[in-house]
């Protein structure tokens, strides 16, 4: 039987032999997505001068990338679940790798937005339903080591971005931050698609298209509501109204999900422990790196007056650590237990938010971003291994879309969240010194990552959860 034959009944009596190149292929898919982000950023100046794009339209290049890439997760895991992850995968690969293509030939504002949600629908078709791989092919402590990886690519992606964003914009130009996906996307899509097991979907069941849309209209307004808070603040009013039509609208999904034939998700697992405790974690971790990561940035280049490049260059270790922390998080999580790898890497985390308040100047923020990363890259691997612990084969794929829905909304929240911090704390200051917005910023950070601590220990269980075995 051939690679490409592989189905998941052999998955379900033995490892599959090849199961970590498909985790490198998959994780540098991951990497690549999440690298979309941050690389874009950078380059959105030299973007904005050679197509003419005034600020409304270079806020929508990174927001329609994120608002679609995150309101669409849940419905790619649950394709992922209903006609098996390779598929999905591969589908997904194909969009973001063509969308990628159009965005770098793009010569108007229109198209490169077009080609922006592209990139999102393809990137939320992706990454779920990779990480429904990931935990469907590996068991016990091999899993644990498979999300290290899977969560040191991820969580070391946003800030890795940073510095490549500043090199192939000072080098060959802003359309090459989207052409350097197109070969890295064609050669993950041709092995993936040669050695990717079939793992197989479920045997009956249609994809619940009302409830789809409820739930990306639902996420897709509370993510935008979050972005927006950021720049206008939490009591403006379209804020406002975009977070009741999102509750609204997230009812409407939940009471449709109780009278569908055939569901989106069954509702029952956010009332499981492991999955809220896992998207909790999930989501304050990506909320405290996105957003110091955010402050970093703007304090290196407006405070401390470095180019993009440099600012990339600082962010290294901030990434290098990320992803060694991670790793080493999937290597002791088995025998720490995730809640007091929990406890101990958010303390972590808030020690190093604290170092910046206490110290200024660029090597000391260098310092305490980077302790702190290492506090979340082991934070990032708790809240897969938690969520994902017991989840049968069937709902692998969704739990994984939750995951990863909660991981955009913390994205969004922490940029938000800090931003209105310090810029309150500048406008209220700017007679003293603009540093102390950035250090009640940190000062915020602090405080949520020590809350989190707490919320943390007692929301974790206590004891690893049991496996499920190799599923199929």
């Amino acid at each position: 039987m051939s690679d490409t034959e592989t189905t998941g009944t052999n998955a379900a009596n033995a490892a599959y032999p090849l199961r970590w190149r498909v985790l490198g292929l998959l994780g540098l898919a991951q990497l690549m997505l999440i690298l979309d982000i941050t690389v874009v950023a950078i380059a959105l100046p030299d973007m904005g001068g050679e197509l003419g794009l005034d600020r409304a339209a270079l806020t929508w290049v990174v927001s329609g990338y994120a608002l679609t890439f995150g309101s669409l997760m849940l419905l790619g895991g649950r394709a992922a679940d209903l006609f098996g992850p390779k598929r999905v995968v591969l589908a997904g690969l194909a969009v973001f790798t063509a969308a990628s293509l159009a965005a770098g030939l793009a010569t108007a504002a229109a198209v490169l937005l077009v080609a922006r949600v592209a990139q999102g629908v393809g990137a939320a078709l992706v990454s779920p339903a990779a990480l429904s791989v990931v935990v469907r092919l590996f068991d016990g402590e091999e899993r644990n080591r498979a999300l290290g990886v899977w969560s040191a690519l991820g969580g070391g992606g946003a800030a890795l971005g940073v510095l490549l964003g500043g090199l192939i914009t000072a080098g060959p130009g802003w359309a090459w931050v989207f052409f350097v996906n197109v070969p890295v996307g064609l050669v993950v899509l041709v092995s993936l698609a040669r050695i990717l097991p079939r793992l197989p979907g479920a045997a009956t069941g249609t994809l619940d298209v009302p409830g789809a849309v409820l739930v990306a209209g639902a996420t897709g307004s509370l993510i935008y509501a979050l972005i927006r808070a950021g720049d206008h603040g939490w009591l403006d009013v379209v804020t406002l109204v975009l977070v009741a039509v999102s509750a609204v609208v997230y009812t409407a999904f939940a009471f449709w999900q109780r009278r569908a034939a055939a569901p989106l998700m069954d509702l029952r697992l956010l009332s499981r422990r492991p999955v809220v405790a896992g998207i909790f974690v999930i989501a304050v971790t990506t909320a405290l790196m996105v957003g110091v990561f955010f402050l970093g940035s703007f304090y290196f280049q407006n405070h401390q007056g470095h180019g993009p490049l440099m600012t990339g260059v600082l962010f290294l270790p901030v990434a290098l650590l990320t992803m060694a922390a991670a790793a080493g998080a999937g290597r002791i999580i088995g025998r720490l237990g995730a809640r007091l790898l929990a406890l101990v890497a958010l303390t972590v985390a808030a020690a190093g938010f604290l170092v910046p308040v206490l110290w200024s100047g660029t090597a000391t923020m260098v310092v305490g971003v980077s302790v702190a990363a290492a506090g979340m890259g082991a934070l990032f691997v708790v809240a897969s291994a938690t969520a994902l612990a017991t989840v049968a084969p069937h709902e692998a794929g969704v739990t994984s879309g939750i995951v990863s829905t909660f991981h955009e909304f913390g994205a969004s929240a922490g940029a938000a969240i800090v931003s209105s911090a310090a810029a309150t704390s500048i406008a209220a200051r700017a007679g003293t010194t603009t540093a102390s917005g950035f250090d009640d910023a940190f000062l915020v950070a602090t405080g949520i990552a020590a809350v989190s601590a707490v919320i943390a220990l007692w929301l974790i269980p206590a004891k690893p959860q049991a496996s499920q075995g190799h599923p199929a």
